[in-house]
């Protein structure tokens, strides 16, 4: 009787550990490599961020126009050392 415990503690130590290890490491390696990408609801955040940011320069930009028709110099006044025609967003690609 002891021996066949033995045995069986021997089988299932042996599964365990070619079996079970194995898939719990891969099973782990590929959360953590989907894990790393972006999902399709984070990309859907970051192009609406995007969106939402180049409305807003467009907005400050015709303020500024606005501001320049009634007082050209106001840059210097309320901005020292500020050139004009300095954009904070880049281009989109």
């Amino acid at each position: 009787m002891d021996d066949v415990m033995g045995y069986m503690v021997g089988a299932l130590a042996i599964v365990s550990i070619f079996v079970g290890l194995p898939w719990l490491i891969f099973h782990y390696v590929t959360k953590w490599k989907q894990a790393k990408t972006l999902t399709q609801g984070d990309e859907k955040l970051l192009d609406d961020l995007y969106d939402a940011a180049r409305r807003l320069d467009d907005r400050l930009c015709t303020i500024e126009r606005i501001m320049t028709a009634e007082n050209p110099d106001w840059r210097q006044h309320c901005l020292p050392g500020q050139t004009t025609g300095q954009r904070m967003l880049a281009e989109k690609e």
